[in-house]
């Protein structure tokens, strides 16, 4: 005979997963304790590598949206968080494959799918290019021609796309995307490409080159857990509506002095 209370337990329980109820249930919770604490501890994937997601404090600590993000979902899980550092985001994609890590925070890309979950986005980023202040190229779409050798950090969102879209243009890889503007400089490439922000950095930093207006990608960074984990994305889907609705995301994004990141607008289910 059906058990209709645990038919329709089992029912919410695998809707919330794919799907997303109204309420969160607790046995979703459970369930992504038990996905994402299996070491008994929340890994947290943190990359160095893009310095809207996280940075180094004086003492070397990471800090950053991500950082708050991840201590805000251990808190409420429970879970003790253990920062795992690295300092390329193709890296990072390594350890989610490998389950070295539960949770990472990594840009939405249909390649990195293959072997991970993704939540809704939280913030939105832009990609742009770098070139010397003589360069003949003034628009982005000026860079794919025949003979343009792009700098891109390896295994990076903007390697992914770039990769994809780019024909003409040949690309040049760094070790991470901090050391795309010096590998463009060290090796007279024609173009460097990587985040804005960073971007602008190292102009100041070096001198003689300039970004080409506007961007050339938008980039949707999200929550990414070792595919299959449904209970965990769909849990930290909630989480991440929830963060972005309250302002969480807002004031982590004006706490850490992050400019030109977009919190990304609501999305009504895992």
């Amino acid at each position: 005979m059906l058990n209709l209370p645990a038919c329709v337990a089992s029912l919410c329980l695998a809707a919330a997963a794919l799907a997303g109820c109204a309420a969160t249930p607790p046995d979703l919770r459970a369930a992504a304790i038990a996905e994402l604490g299996g070491t008994g501890t929340l890994r947290a994937a943190i990359n160095f590598g893009n310095p809207i997601l996280a940075t180094r404090g004086p003492g070397g600590e990471p800090r950053g949206v991500s950082v708050d993000l991840a201590q805000e979902a251990g808190r409420r899980l429970g879970l003790p968080v253990e920062l795992v550092t690295f300092n390329s985001a193709g890296a990072v994609v390594e350890a989610v494959k490998a389950k070295g890590v539960d949770l990472a925070f990594v840009a939405i890309d249909p390649v990195r799918g293959a072997d991970m979950d993704y939540t809704a986005p939280y913030v939105i980023i832009e990609g742009a290019y770098l070139v010397r202040a003589a360069s003949p190229l003034q628009r982005n779409d000026e860079v794919d021609r025949t003979g343009t050798r792009v700098a891109v950090g390896r295994g990076s969102a903007y390697d992914l796309y770039l990769t994809r879209e780019l024909k003409a243009a040949s690309l040049v890889r760094a070790p991470t995307s901090p050391a795309v503007t010096d590998l463009f400089l060290a090796d007279n490439l024609e173009v460097a490409a990587g985040v804005k922000q960073q971007l602008e950095a190292d102009a100041k930093r070096v001198g003689g080159v300039r970004l080409l207006p506007g961007r050339f990608m938008v980039i949707e960074q999200a929550m990414g857990v070792p595919k299959g984990r449904l209970a965990a994305r769909a849990w930290l889907s909630r989480f991440i509506e929830e963060a972005k609705a309250s302002g969480f995301v807002a004031a982590a994004l004006q706490r850490h002095a992050i400019e030109g990141a977009l919190v990304a607008p609501p999305r009504g289910g895992p």
